[in-house]
């Protein structure tokens, strides 16, 4: 299994036509497409940047074609919510989406909300991948809860090992848990923004922060190389985190 895994998208569709061409991906018929490579997304498709409707549609395409592997994130969760209709507070970026999916024509709309509702529903939380050697999970998962689909391993997957105390911008404060994480299985994740792929124990954090100005990230699986676009989005220090 030869797998393209691209980190936190957030809306730049721009970055993602640029890193999936740069990985040898040809554009067919408005998805990329690669002979003997698979693209899979470790979620937040949307959100922030300036094209998630574009992203939305590119992955549904792929994932309905079967030339794409998608495990949902917390923004994806949230977006999944509001278009059920719940009442969830349009802020921490989805006001980007939800002003996207305004500008619609309401065929469009119509079309687009079934594809995403479509595209969370008929996915699992994580995906377990070649034989157990690798996971895809947004957050995170720890090796002992992976094949478990408890509330617990949920929360984890969507939000990371969250202490339940918030940081000032409102974000929930997240432990390092690749740091103490022990196994001979991949996790693949992202959520939590750095300057550089961040591997340790087994573990590769994918999001690069594109939305923040960073850049797009893809790990070459099995070969375990890092290839990356600059994003054309204004950098935001702070939005980064860094580990000892």
């Amino acid at each position: 299994m030869k797998l393209d895994i691209i980190g936190d998208i957030h809306g730049c569709l721009d970055e993602f036509t640029k890193l999936t061409k740069k990985l040898g991906y040809q554009w067919i018929n408005g998805i990329p497409l690669h002979p003997t490579r698979t693209l899979a997304f470790v979620g937040d498709l949307t959100d922030r940047g300036p094209n998630s409707v574009g992203v939305m549609e590119v992955v549904y395409q792929l994932w309905k074609e079967g030339r794409g592997i998608y495990s949902p994130g917390n923004h994806c969760n949230k977006l999944y919510r509001y278009l059920l209709g719940n009442g969830v507070k349009v802020v921490h970026g989805l006001e980007t989406t939800v002003g996207e999916l305004e500008r619609l024509s309401e065929q469009e709309f119509i079309l687009v909300k079934e594809h995403f509702i479509e595209l969370y529903e008929q996915n699992p939380l994580y995906h377990v991948l070649d034989d157990g050697n690798v996971v895809i999970a947004h957050a995170g998962i720890k090796e002992e809860d992976i094949g478990k689909q408890t509330n617990y391993v949920k929360t984890f997957v969507l939000y990371g090992d969250i202490t339940g105390e918030k940081n000032s911008d409102g974000t929930p404060v997240r432990r390092d848990w690749a740091k103490h994480h022990n196994g001979d299985t991949w996790i693949v994740y992202g959520h939590t923004p750095v300057k550089q792929p961040r591997f340790i124990n087994r573990t590769v954090n994918i999001d690069t922060g594109c939305v923040f100005g960073g850049v797009l990230t893809a790990l070459r699986y099995p070969e375990m190389e890092t290839i990356e676009v600059q994003s054309g989005m204004p950098f935001i220090e702070e939005k980064f985190r860094s580990f000892d």
